[in-house]
């Protein structure tokens, strides 16, 4: 899909990235279209799926989640069954907001975010390890965070 995004493509979806209330007039006029082109190539884009969805973006600390973990986990196994069924648990957790397959040392990166340390200590405890198939984890605390977007480089 990446090879059929024109200009007006990305800059339509590099403002939408940025804000995306608005309305298919006003980013007709920043991208230079009328209305009814823009529209329907928001549409388009949405049916293609280029568009996942809209939604707001949260403050994380600003609701209680002061705490953010980064934990690799190791499968004692790499058996289809342990996979499907750490993959069907971690996405029962609402505490973890991404996770991804890696290639090298370890099989899972999670983030996590927790109101603090105590809370991911019982989210570890009473959820994380007792997920079969899990052989090690190791968990990392971040202090600060430098950058955080949720924008791709689109333009």
């Amino acid at each position: 899909m990446q090879g059929e995004l024109d200009h007006y493509d990305r800059r339509i979806l590099a403002l939408l990235q940025e804000d995306a209330s608005l309305s298919s007039a006003q980013i007709a006029e920043q991208v230079g279209l009328s209305q009814s082109p823009c529209w329907r190539r928001i549409q388009r884009l949405k049916e293609e799926g280029v568009i996942r969805g809209q939604v707001t973006l949260l403050d994380r600390k600003k609701i209680g989640l002061n705490t953010q973990i980064f934990a690799e986990v190791k499968l004692n196994a790499h058996g289809r069954s342990n996979f499907t069924e750490f993959t069907e648990a971690i996405r029962g957790f609402p505490e973890v907001l991404e996770c991804y397959v890696l290639m090298g040392s370890v099989d899972f990166l999670l983030r996590i975010v927790t109101p603090d340390i105590e809370a991911y200590e019982r989210f570890f405890f009473e959820k994380l390890s007792l997920v079969p198939g899990i052989q090690e984890v190791n968990s990392t605390v971040a202090l600060s965070e430098i950058k955080s977007t949720t924008s791709l480089p689109v333009l």
